[in-house]
């Protein structure tokens, strides 16, 4: 395990990481619960960097069925998903702790939003540079450069480190 960055505690058999544990992946994501032959085996969950985890019953280290939960406690619905559906565009803090008041604007779904360096944009896993065309973590790490589409993308629609007054813009004619 120390070549891949990895790490574990629990039980073992014969060598093998087996019966209930807690093993570390080098990206922060950590796997708590039963294991059988150095796989996951039985109940176990997956805890995401982020906050969010993934409640699983495993078989020989795939996933039999399991439920994912946001960081911000929603839960995925295969089945009859409500949230964010083409009548109802809240964001999941707004349908849980009600809207804002008018003029107070929520252009994220964190609570509260993070501030965004100025003459950046938050493109959902970290901050982009227009100038540099690269999209560092909210860690401040290096994520990638953005190619013309992934810059095109950020610059039309993710939130910006600065205000803009964009003045009276007349409804197009059809």
């Amino acid at each position: 395990m120390e070549y891949t960055g990895s790490s574990y505690k629990g039980d073992y058999k014969n060598g093998r990481l087996e019966g209930k544990g807690n093993y570390n992946f080098p990206t922060k994501t950590q796997y708590e619960g039963e294991m059988k032959d150095g796989m996951f085996h039985g109940n176990g969950t997956l805890y995401f960097p982020n906050g969010s985890k993934y409640e699983a019953k495993w078989n020989e280290g795939i996933a039999i069925e399991g439920r994912y939960t946001f960081a911000d406690g929603l839960k995925y619905e295969e089945e009859d998903w409500e949230y964010c559906d083409g009548y109802d565009r809240r964001f999941y803090t707004e349908i849980k702790d009600n809207l804002k008041p008018s003029g107070r604007s929520q252009l994220t779904n964190r609570v509260p939003p993070r501030d965004i360096p100025d003459g950046c944009y938050d493109c959902g896993d970290g901050f982009y540079d227009p100038n540099t065309r690269v999209v560092n973590g909210y860690n401040n790490k290096f994520l990638r450069n953005a190619d013309e589409d992934e810059h095109e993308w950020i610059v039309q629609t993710c939130r910006k480190g600065w205000d803009e007054n964009v003045g009276f813009q007349a409804k197009p004619k059809i």
